[in-house]
């Protein structure tokens, strides 16, 4: 009788691609080299009871051992080292040994992955990355185009231009999601990620809407901004929106322009549907305070010039009874103003920064739809910003910057 080739030639075969559910279970690593290096972190993540063989390991690898995430065995492999294993990496670079550690796992049955010979293991490692839950794990032979595969997909995945529906456990919900401050592609990965998720979509003018035009042709777009509603009455009425469909069974999205919870009402709208016992999940938004400005060349801090920077909701004068702003302890500060809202007010609102101090000539920078392809930027000084704004047309959503910072790139950001 012939004995079976311990090694059969895997020229021709397809691997037969699996997941390991390696928690608690014993893993034995030959080598502490690179390559462990690597490969360690997966290992432990998987929740392995690793065993570690190696005289010597990089400084990574025994910082994974001090951290008690394996157990390391500073000493050459000895032949008995895989009983009881339930998966083998070999990682040395001694070809002799590795041949005898996966002699000793051929004899075990135990799948053993090799790092120098491929066609001499029993277990492939694939190229892997994970995105949301998702483990994506490629096998092709060739180490680099696994490799280069893995990363179109992940990144595909990460960035929204791959995408498919969820099929979630929680069932419906409510997730509060900024939009960034204009430019589709600066919404967050998360946001993008739960946006092609949705079942409704509740938004409005300030939210990316070229984002709108990705949505399969299920989900149901609600303007929130043509809701029939009195002025004072419009945050309740989107409230309710969220809730009934949410309670319908419905995942909602909300999506509002920069971050939910900078002048977004975003507080407002969790605490309804909070009361209302629905699980809320929040995604935080590029905010328009800091994109608009450092987009038109405008930095909100600049070493040695300022270390502060406040921003302010204009939506209401200085001189109206509603306004909440300090605008003389605002005049007062040394740091750069940034007013979102304000465009309308900005001549009292000047007014009254000069008033309390600000000099007349301090730099002024509008930034009027900022990150978009519409983007323009106006520059005037507290003393004649209301006449720029006028005579320029400039119409919200636009955001102001005061101070210094407004000028200090400009020789370098208009080159």
């Amino acid at each position: 009788m012939t004995a079976p080739n311990p090694h059969p030639s895997t020229e021709g075969l397809t691997p037969y691609p699996v997941g390991l559910l390696l928690a608690g279970r014993r893993v034995v690593v030959v080598g502490g080299g690179q390559v462990a290096q690597r490969r360690l972190p997966a290992l432990i993540a998987a929740g392995a009871d690793l065993q570690l063989i190696s005289p010597a390991t990089t400084p990574a690898v025994q910082a994974m051992a001090d951290a008690g995430e394996l157990t390391w065995h500073a000493r050459p492999y000895r032949d008995g080292d895989l009983a009881g294993a339930w998966y083998v990496l070999v990682a040395t670079d001694d070809p002799a040994v590795n041949t005898a550690v996966s002699a000793e796992a051929e004899r075990e049955r135990v799948f053993c992955s090799r790092s120098d010979d491929a066609s001499a293991a029993t277990a492939w490692t694939p190229a892997s990355g994970r995105d949301a839950g998702a483990t994506v794990a490629v096998l092709t032979g060739d180490p680099r185009h696994s490799a280069a595969l893995r990363d179109a997909i992940v990144d595909g995945l990460r960035d929204g231009s791959l995408a498919a529906r969820q099929y979630r456990s929680h069932g419906a919900g409510v997730a509060l999601v900024g939009g960034g401050p204009g430019d589709p592609d600066l919404i967050t990965v998360r946001g993008r990620r739960l946006l092609a998720d949705a079942d409704v979509v509740v938004t409005d003018r300030l939210a990316p809407r070229e984002l709108l035009a990705e949505l399969p042709e299920h989900v149901e777009v609600i303007d929130a901004s043509k809701i029939p509603y009195g002025r004072f009455m419009a945050q309740e009425a989107i409230n309710r929106t969220l809730i009934e469909h949410a309670k319908a069974g419905k995942f909602v999205v909300r999506l509002k322009g920069g971050d939910p919870y900078v002048f977004g009402r975003g507080g407002e709208e969790l605490l309804a549907c909070a009361e209302a016992g629905l699980p809320v999940t929040v995604v935080p938004g590029i905010s328009s305070s800091i994109s608009v400005p450092a987009s038109a060349g405008v930095p909100v801090t600049h070493r040695g010039m300022t270390h502060e920077f406040t921003v302010i909701s204009g939506h209401v004068g200085p001189d109206d009874e509603r306004s909440l702003t300090n605008w003389e302890a605002a005049a007062r500060m040394s740091g750069t103003l940034v007013l979102l809202m304000a465009v309308d007010k900005i001549g009292a609102i000047a007014a009254r920064l000069v008033e309390y101090g600000r000099a007349a000539d301090t730099p002024v920078a509008i930034v009027q739809e900022g990150t978009t392809a519409a983007q323009r930027r106006v520059d005037a000084t507290l003393g004649t910003v209301a006449a720029v704004v006028e005579a320029e047309g400039v119409k919200p959503p636009a955001v102001i910057v005061v101070g210094d910072v407004v000028n200090v790139l400009a020789a370098a950001f208009r080159a």
